[in-house]
C-alpha cells in the first residue's frame, strides 16, 4: 500500500509527488525539517511533544525566511497519521525553497511544504552503542544556527560515515577546547556516582528529548569535557529516533552496567506511551 503525505496543502500518495530538478532546496539544502514521534497508547495513538517540535521548526524557518504556520503543520501532521493509519510512527515535516531560480537570493523563490509519516524503527536500536570521538568538528553556532536546517546535516553525515568505517555506530563531536558538543543526531548525558548530567554546549541542537529527560531525571545541565565523559560510570544519548540509547563503548573503553540509563529508558517509554498521567500534556491524540 502506497503511503500518503501532505504536500502544499493536499493529501497525496507519495508516488504522485515530484520534485523539480531545479528546486533550490535540492541544490543548496535550503530547507528546515523536524523528526517527530507518534506512539500507540492505551487510549489510542498520540504524537509526543508536537507543538515543541513545530515551535523549533518555526525558528528554523524564520532564520531562512520561509513562511511557516504552526497550526497548519499541526493539522497536517494529524491528518497524515490518520490517512496512513499509523500508530507507532516517525513523522517528517519539511519546508524548503522550491523552483524560481538558482543563486543565493531566496526572497524571490517559492516554497514547498510537506508532512510525511512512516512506520518507526529506532536509528540506534536497543543494543548498546559503540561511540567514537570524531575527527570532525560540529558546525559552529556562529556560522550555522543549531536548528534542523537541511544542508547543515552534511556535517553529521560525514562524521557518521567516518565512524562507521572504523566499526563504530555513532560519532561524538567535541570543540577545539575538548568540550563535548553532541553526536551526529543525539544529545549526550553522563552518569557519575548516581548523578545525571546533561552536556550543554552552544553549538548543540536544543534537543526536545534532551529537555524531556532533564525534567524527568532532575538532571544538571552544564558543559562536559571529553576527559570528564571518559571518566563517567554511564553514558547515554537522547534523540527523537534514538529515544534513550545506552553507550557500551567510548572508543576502546567498554563501559559497565547501565542501571540508571535503563531506568530512565523505562520511564521515558511509560511517558511517551501515555502511562504517566502527570505527563499527558505532552501527548496530542489523533
Amino acid at each position: 500500500m502506497s503511503l500518503s503525505l501532505w504536500y502544499n496543502g493536499d493529501i497525496l500518495r507519495v508516488d504522485e509527488v515530484g520534485i523539480h530538478p531545479l528546486a533550490h532546496g535540492l541544490h543548496y539544502g535550503t530547507g528546515v525539517f523536524e523528526g517527530i514521534r507518534a506512539y500507540a497508547t492505551p487510549d489510542g495513538a498520540a504524537v509526543f511533544r508536537l507543538r515543541d517540535h513545530l515551535d523549533r521548526m518555526a525558528r528554523g524557518c524564520a532564520a531562512l525566511g520561509i513562511r511557516f504556520s504552526i497550526s497548519e503543520f499541526e493539522a497536517a501532521t494529524l491528518a497524515v497519521l490518520r490517512e496512513n493509519r499509523h500508530r507507532d510512527a516517525y513523522i517528517r515535516p519539511l519546508a524548503t525553497y522550491a523552483r524560481g531560480g538558482l543563486g543565493l537570493d531566496v526572497e524571490v523563490l517559492g516554497e514547498d511544504v510537506l508532512v510525511a509519516s512512516m512506520p518507526w524503527k529506532p536509528h540506534l536500536g536497543s543494543e548498546r552503542v559503540k561511540l567514537t570521538h570524531s575527527p570532525y568538528r560540529r558546525n559552529a553556532a556562529a556560522a550555522i544556527p543549531p536548528l534542523k536546517l537541511c544542508g547543515a546535516y552534511v556535517n553529521s553525515i560525514l562524521a557518521k560515515r567516518e565512524a562507521t568505517s572504523r566499526g563504530f555506530g555513532e560519532a561524538l563531536f567535541t570543540d577545539a577546547q575538548g568540550q563535548v558538543v553532541e553526536c551526529t543526531g543525539d544529545n549526550v548525558f553522563k552518569v557519575k556516582n548516581g548523578s545525571v548530567t546533561a552536556d550543554e554546549h552552544g553549538d548543540a541542537l536544543p534537543g526536545i528529548t534532551r529537555a524531556t529527560v532533564i525534567e524527568l531525571a532532575g538532571a544538571d545541565a552544564r558543559p562536559v569535557s571529553l576527559e570528564e565523559l571518559k571518566d563517567a560510570d554511564e553514558i547515554f544519548l537522547t534523540g527523537t529516533s534514538a529515544e534513550i540509547a545506552q553507550v557500551g563503548w567510548l572508543d576502546q573503553r567498554e563501559l559497565g552496567a547501565n542501571p540508571i540509563s535503563l531506568e530512565l529508558r523505562r520511564l521515558y517509554q511509560r511517558v511517551v506511551t501515555g502511562q504517566e498521567a502527570s505527563r499527558s500534556g505532552w501527548l496530542t491524540a489523533y
